[in-house]
């Protein structure tokens, strides 16, 4: 009996042990893991508040504040086909009048380089008289008129109501013409029938 109570005992003592044993083994286990990780998760975090903290940043604040200088040293991008300060573009309807170089010497034309007529059977200050077919072979210069911006022109422009109650326009009270037939720079009709001419003038018309 005695033998057995001791063999109990001892199987009781190295059962206390085994269980100890295995209890503490885990429970440390898991704490120096926590305090692994836990110290890592500091760790990290320690290394991104200095990462923050240090002049320059990390690679992205970096970039950031390069975009930033970037953006306030470069000029701020001007609108492409914007008007030029101080100029200035007539208004819709205008027909600009200039001085042209012409096989014919310096001639009035219109500013697309189209030369302009007058008709010998028309009065000054009268009405046009150029209508119907003639007026398909020798069209109106219409709208209202305005000199080049280098061009000075001896006589008086002005505007006459012609046939469809256009607004004919005038050089000296003569209401003035194209011919159909004429390419720009052109001055064929110059002459025709006996009764159609350009408006000469100089290079001194010229500003």
């Amino acid at each position: 009996m005695r033998k057995n109570g001791w063999a109990a005992a001892a199987g009781a003592g190295s059962l206390a042990v085994l269980l100890a044993a295995c209890g503490g083994s885990p429970s440390t286990t898991s704490a120096s893991s926590t305090t692994t990780h836990s110290g890592s998760a500091t760790a990290s975090a320690t290394a991104q508040g200095t990462a923050t903290r240090t002049p320059g940043g990390s690679s992205s604040s970096r970039a950031a504040n390069g975009a930033s200088s970037g953006s306030s040293s470069r000029p701020a991008p001007q609108p492409q086909g914007s008007a030029q300060a101080g100029a200035s573009f007539p208004p819709p309807g205008t027909t600009v009048m200039v001085v042209q170089r012409s096989i014919l010497g310096f001639v009035m034309a219109e500013a697309n380089h189209q030369v302009v007529y007058i008709y010998a059977g028309d009065k000054k200050g009268g009405t046009p008289t150029c209508t119907g077919s003639c007026a398909q072979t020798w069209p109106a210069v219409t709208g209202i008129p305005k000199a080049g911006p280098s061009d000075k022109f001896p006589g008086t422009f002005g505007t006459v109501r012609g046939p469809g109650g256009v607004e004919q326009i005038t050089y000296d009270g003569m209401p003035l013409y194209r011919y159909a037939a004429d390419g720009p720079f052109s001055t064929t009709g110059n002459g025709a029938d006996g009764m159609w001419y350009v408006i000469k003038l100089s290079a001194s018309d010229i500003g």
